[in-house]
């Protein structure tokens, strides 16, 4: 398996847009508007990254400003975070997690932030609860967490 960053693959953007797209259903245009963005600033955010193997896109995510939610001053948000059913617990998303952490970093941009329901998983990767947000159309408020 390679990660595989937008900006340095921009032949990648349609695919990978039409990846994330099916996995979440936001409009495709709102991916490729975000992702052109990418390859127009190819340094700060946002940013777009796909776990390959075998010529497949098994699992990506993101970082944008904000992943809807209320708090705009936690932010630059990692987003989208997904792995394919059939590779997981495999560490895919770790790998991920990890590979966008150490090369936003290399661009000075820490911490980054992440909104999510699920509890347990993301401490794995070296993220701390840090607050309760409310997501923009959600009934409850989910977990914001910090990677410092």
């Amino acid at each position: 398996m390679e990660i595989i960053k937008l900006r340095e693959n921009p032949g990648e953007k349609e695919r990978m847009a039409q990846w994330f797209h099916e996995k979440w259903g936001i409009p495709l245009e709102a991916y490729l508007d975000s992702m052109n963005e990418c390859l127009s600033k190819p340094e700060g955010v946002p940013q777009w990254y796909a776990a390959v193997e075998n010529g497949q896109i098994v699992g990506g995510l993101g970082v944008i400003e904000n992943d809807f939610h209320d708090r705009k001053d936690l932010a630059p948000n990692v987003c989208a975070v997904y792995v394919e059913e059939t590779y997981r617990c495999r560490g895919i998303a770790g790998e991920l997690l990890n590979f966008v952490c150490e090369d936003m970093g290399t661009m000075g941009i820490a911490p980054l932030y992440l909104l999510t329901d699920h509890t347990g998983f993301y401490e794995r990767y070296g993220w701390e609860f840090f607050c309760m947000a409310q997501g923009d159309g959600e009934p409850e408020p989910a977990r914001m967490y910090i990677h410092k």
